[in-house]
């Protein structure tokens, strides 16, 4: 089956973008706006492995808040 990059939410791609640059700061990864060919495959996987770990922890994290708000013994 054939995998697709189609932009699901339009209005999220910047959102996705600026984070994408955050987590490659905090990775030391030289990370520019267009075309990085020149990073390494490990630098690329680093950044989004980083994305899809604080993705996860940040759904996790309100998931749980979302749990005790409606929470009814």
């Amino acid at each position: 089956m054939a995998r697709s990059n189609k932009i699901v939410v339009p209005d999220a791609k910047q959102s996705l973008d600026s984070f994408k640059m955050e987590v490659a700061n905090s990775l030391n990864v030289n990370l520019k706006q267009g075309y990085n060919g020149d990073i390494s495959a490990k630098e690329a996987g680093s950044i989004g492995g980083n994305m899809g770990k604080r993705m996860i922890t940040y759904a996790e994290q309100h998931e749980r808040q979302h749990d005790e708000v409606n929470y009814s013994p």
